[in-house]
């Protein structure tokens, strides 16, 4: 697996290494790491403002794990301050392909890829990723703004303005 650099990297999130993560050999215990992307992924979803929970309701699917995969580099110790980054590498017919990576400062910590299964939400079988999502991860790691605010009159824009308003 190649180490991406951090410029390669629209998003990243800041994590301090608590005690409880810490094992025996005074380092950050391997399992963590998984949770440490999570994290990140929950703070990609809001950088791209959409709260996941309601995104994934509005599609009528769900992400679930397919693979998750590591690569050690160094150790990350108690009270360290990890850089957290997340991008969409790539996106299939029904995945989605993520690459995490962890730095303390210049140094890589741990790489890792992340590949999600879109499915529908009841019988969890996997379809295609929807347009509307494939289109906002594409445009977001094209550098788009997430978000776009426009000033208007009611009638112009209130038909797509009533949806924030409520």
């Amino acid at each position: 697996m190649n180490t991406p650099n951090r410029t390669d990297f629209r998003f990243s999130e800041r994590l301090r290494v608590r005690w409880s993560e810490v094992d025996a050999q005074k380092v950050v215990f391997n399992a963590h790491y998984l949770s440490y992307f999570d994290t990140a992924i929950a703070g990609y979803w809001r950088a791209l403002a959409l709260p996941y929970e309601a995104t994934l309701a509005a599609l009528d699917g769900d992400l679930f794990v397919r693979k998750a995969s590591l690569e050690y580099r160094s150790s990350a110790r108690y009270d360290d301050l990890l850089d957290v980054g997340i991008r969409c590498r790539r996106i299939g017919n029904s995945s989605i392909s993520f690459d995490a990576v962890a730095w303390r400062g210049a140094t890589t910590v741990v790489a890792g890829e992340l590949v999600y299964v879109f499915t529908d939400a009841a019988g969890q079988v996997p379809r295609p990723v929807p347009a509307a999502l494939r289109t906002a991860l594409e445009r977001y790691e094209a550098g788009a703004p997430a978000v776009e605010v426009k000033v208007g009159r009611w009638a112009e824009l209130g038909r797509d303005a009533q949806a924030i308003r409520s």
